[in-house]
């Protein structure tokens, strides 16, 4: 069970400690968020890891410096895929962006040797000139396309046992000395301290890490990679029971589902490296098949959601609010014979959980044909069905459904009984890639076993927890789906024994409370969510630091604190916030 007893507290520190492929990193103080957005010294050089879609894990950052020497030109950077496709549409995206009219970005496709087991272990790398590594590292962070920290480490390995050409030398191999920090979304500069290389750590944290991946990881070798996706695929096709093994999960039929679509099996879910490549791959799927017109983004979303609805196809329609008079206004829109292709929404939203109307929502995509594409990653489908509204449901796997906070993964379910489903199912069939990684599927088979009793836990925690918040005078608005004014939209969809999810919001009267509170409390403090501890974060600075202004117009205050509840004791989380809030004057 987790504790508040110690949280992670060190700046830089991987959360959870002693992970080496942590997806969250301590950020212990406000000011330390807001340093870390400024690229300040102090917090740039002490970060250990970071979220990977934002920061170049040291495996990473070592494979890149070691392909840059072996097969790159002078003045040349690089930055590495899990497949020739994705390399090639990150240079047609640097070709589109690019200010120079004269760079060579040019992509080479590499076999690491040798293969091992029959798993695919080709990697593609983008060459660029040096004045382009903001763009290219933008296509990185907004797709989620980025090659894992696992099979960094895979190949590293790999590479490393070949000989060394010549031409690897120090100065080359010093060119990719890049703070994790400058894949941040607002980053404004290249220079960062270097990063220590393997043969530079001890053979006992080596072993320390090694320990902790296979002893608590408890995983199948990796020549089980296929049964183990089959089993994924399963379970977020709504094969729910708790606790079942591959093997079990595998003897279930695949049509039982509890997500109460007829028709659904494991066949109509495809699996991604992260939540945003899910994401944009539903994007690009809809570009591939429907004709090409904007979409509509409904309610405040995750940044990247709308960068990529922006930055990919013909653009789109913001209605930030997500209120039912932006579905009027939309509509009105319609009638007037605007077209649009899709329409993409948060269930609830991050940070400030509202829920669209999902009924509504149908209505107007079946009167005006368009798609309708629901991010449910926030209520999960164990406490919502929004597939019967939706015909493409996508979701971050990262988050809730491992829990664990030590592997990335996105998945997309169509909805068999879209009027769209068939022309969807045939362009997969010919432009879908399987690029997540086999042991990042290993690790989120195994985290996720157990997550109907997770689930049900974080819902009671946060339940509590909001009734302390609601009834603290310092504190001006609780934002969570069950206290929201669109309740009833969420409510539309919720499950017969769901809850209302583990994410919340607060804002508190002043904004010295907010930076106070955030820095008293004892829990963990740094980016991402879902996790199975507690964990909080000053979410418009790390998320909208030089666009403050902005997000406010939507309802987003610059002190804004989210806290996502993990499953500690409900009496010791609600102590801990409570002493926390008893130190405010």
């Amino acid at each position: 069970m987790p504790s508040f007893d110690h949280p992670p507290t060190a700046l830089g520190c991987p959360i959870p400690a002693n992970t080496p492929h942590a997806v969250s990193v301590t950020l212990p103080s406000w000011n330390a968020t807001v340093a870390y957005e400024e690229g300040k010294e102090w917090v740039v050089s002490k970060l250990k890891c970071g979220y990977p879609r934002f920061f170049l894990h040291e495996r990473i950052q070592q494979l890149v410096s070691l392909v840059e020497s072996r097969y790159g030109s002078t003045g040349e950077r690089a930055i590495i895929f899990p497949s020739y496709r994705v390399a090639c549409k990150c240079r047609t995206f640097m070709h589109r962006f690019t200010k120079l009219t004269d760079s060579t970005i040019r992509v080479v496709e590499i076999t690491v040797p040798p293969p091992s087991q029959g798993v695919h272990s080709n990697i593609s790398i983008v060459f660029f000139p040096e004045s382009e590594v903001a763009l290219a590292r933008s296509f990185w962070q907004h797709t989620g396309h980025g090659i894992s920290s696992r099979m960094a480490e895979y190949c590293l390995e790999r590479l490393r046992a070949t000989e060394t050409p010549k031409s690897e030398s120090k100065s080359s191999a010093d060119a990719f000395k890049l703070a994790p920090h400058t894949f941040r979304r607002y980053a404004k500069k290249l220079d960062s301290p270097s990063v220590a290389s393997s043969e530079d750590e001890s053979d006992d944290s080596r072993e320390f890490a090694t320990y902790l991946e296979e002893r608590f990881g408890r995983n199948l070798d990796i020549s089980f990679v296929r049964q183990v996706k089959i089993a994924l695929q399963r379970r977020i096709a709504g094969t729910l029971e708790d606790n079942l093994d591959v093997s079990q999960i595998l003897q279930t039929q695949p049509h039982v589902s509890t997500r109460d679509v007829e028709g659904l099996t494991e066949n109509d879910v495809f699996l991604y490296p992260t939540g945003m490549s899910s994401i944009f791959n539903a994007h690009q799927l809809l570009l591939a098949c429907l004709e090409n017109k904007k979409s509509v983004c409904f309610g405040f979303p995750y940044i990247d959601t709308l960068k990529i609805l922006n930055k990919w196809g013909p653009g789109c329609h913001f209605y930030g609010h997500g209120e039912p008079q932006d579905l009027v206004e939309l509509e009105k829109l319609l009638e007037r014979g605007e077209q649009v292709m899709a329409l993409f929404c948060e269930f609830p939203s991050n940070p400030l959980l509202k829920s669209p109307n999902l009924k509504e929502i149908r209505r107007l995509a079946d009167k005006y044909n368009f798609v309708v594409v629901v991010d449910e990653t926030v209520g999960n489908f164990k406490n919502t069905h929004v597939l019967d509204y939706a015909d493409i449901v996508v979701s971050s796997l990262t988050k809730v459904f491992s829990g664990d906070s030590n592997v990335m993964g996105g998945s997309l379910v169509l909805n068999p009984a879209s009027q769209y489903y068939d022309v969807l199912k045939e362009t997969l069939a010919k432009e879908y890639e399987d690029n997540m990684w086999a042991e990042d599927a290993i690790f989120l088979e195994r985290n996720s076993r157990d997550f109907v009793s997770r689930i049900r836990r974080i819902n009671v925690n946060a339940e509590a927890l909001c009734e302390l918040l609601l009834v603290e005078p310092k504190v001006k608005n609780v934002f969570y789906p069950k206290y929201s004014s669109t309740r009833q939209f969420y409510d539309n969809c919720r499950t017969e024994d769901g809850g209302y999810g583990g994410l919340l919001s607060i804002v508190f009267h002043e904004p010295r409370h907010a930076q106070a509170f955030f820095d008293t409390v004892k829990a963990a403090k740094g980016p991402s969510l879902g996790t199975n501890f507690t964990l909080l974060c000053p979410y418009t600075v790390i998320a909208h630091f030089l666009e403050m202004d902005w997000a406010a117009e939507y309802g987003v205050d610059p002190f804004l604190v989210r806290i996502s509840v993990g499953l500690e004791a409900t009496d010791d989380l609600v102590e801990t916030f409570s002493s926390a809030m008893r130190t405010l004057s």
